[in-house]
């Protein structure tokens, strides 16, 4: 099983988490990885040129380029750019995201803390975390490259995109309970 080390927002180590194996110790799949980009950026796009006059037949018309991806491999995905995002030393797991005032100023100040803020660069930074954490999600909003998501709502974009990855341990049980495997077989047999 994998382990991380679990940092405060003072970035102090403050114990070890062990990670579930089946979620962040898996091998990474490019292809797999590539054709989830490929949907999530083909869903996102909305097609809406579209022609009026008396050419329009052969004018452009709307179209919807969405197209479904099976659930276990979007999950697939997810668990594969996860683990090596562990593997790189860019996932980062933190005992808590408590920030007493809602204020940017105080986030950044817990971000350079942390070591992802220079004052000539910022890091490409996805916190995952309660959506319910209403000072984070105040304080962190003005900050550029910066963007927060709940474990429910993380995409494998988001993972590629973001060069680090802050992951709360709340968060990581959700994602436990979210990508496990197991979970999978268990609604294909009740299916059945």
């Amino acid at each position: 099983m994998p382990t991380a080390k679990v940092r405060n927002l003072e970035n102090k180590e403050v114990g070890d988490v062990e990670l579930n194996d089946a979620i962040f110790g898996v091998e990474l799949n490019e292809s797999l990885i590539h054709a989830a980009v490929r949907n999530y950026l083909a869903n996102r796009r909305q097609g809406t040129s579209a022609t009026k006059t008396r050419g329009n037949v052969h004018g452009p018309q709307p179209r919807d380029w969405s197209y479904k991806m099976p659930k276990k491999m979007r999950r697939g995905a997810l668990r594969s750019a996860l683990s090596e995002r562990l593997r790189e030393g860019n996932l980062i797991i933190i005992e808590d995201f408590t920030i007493q005032n809602p204020r940017t100023k105080d986030f950044i100040g817990v971000m350079s803390s942390l070591g992802f803020n220079d004052d000539k660069k910022r890091t490409k930074t996805l916190i995952v975390d309660s959506l319910e954490n209403a000072n984070l999600v105040l304080a962190s909003r003005n900050v550029q490259k910066t963007k927060i998501t709940n474990g429910y709502g993380l995409n494998i974009y988001d993972i590629i995109y973001h060069e680090k990855v802050l992951i709360s341990k709340s968060a990581v049980e959700e994602l436990n309970h979210f990508l496990d495997p197991k979970r999978e077989t268990k609604t294909e047999t009740e299916a059945a």
